[in-house]
């Protein structure tokens, strides 16, 4: 593999730290004191929203920005709110907050997290948890290979 200096674009092997903090300083997300990411850039490891921050990014490079959660991840959606009987929670209502794991007809996974409660109802939220939200990034690129000559 070569060191790429030409920055990274699509096919590009990546390594790097990312940190993802909500608007109050809250940690999403950081990988900066654990195992760096290692992934190819548009393999599906990332959003297409965090890798165009990426692109062109040379090995050593260290940025960061406010982004929205909308661009990132996905368009929060007032549809994606629903309200489900109690009973839907076998194990008992979770408290607001909690991310809850349910199954869709097809045998899917999909999380929601407690919004409300109300007598014998929970509104569940089924947008990502961080779509809608002010967001700030960290991230630094610590390699930039091309398994391919002279794409990266």
């Amino acid at each position: 593999m070569i060191t790429s200096t030409r920055g990274i674009q699509s096919g590009c092997q990546v390594l790097l730290h990312l940190a993802i903090y909500l608007s109050d300083g809250t940690e999403a997300l950081s990988t900066f004191s654990d195992e760096p990411l290692s992934f190819t850039l548009g393999d599906g490891t990332l959003t297409p929203g965090i890798e165009t921050l990426l692109v062109g990014l040379t090995a050593g490079a260290e940025r960061e920005r406010l982004a929205s959660g909308n661009d990132l991840f996905e368009e929060w959606r007032e549809d994606k709110l629903h309200w489900m009987a109690a009973r839907e929670f076998p194990e008992g209502v979770p408290g607001p907050g909690n991310l809850v794991a349910f199954a869709t007809p097809d045998g899917e996974e999909i999380a929601g997290i407690v919004k409300d409660i109300r007598e014998h109802e929970v509104l569940v939220d089924f947008n990502h948890p961080l779509a809608g939200r002010v967001l700030r990034l960290r991230y630094q690129v610590l390699a930039v290979t091309d398994p391919d000559v002279g794409r990266c």
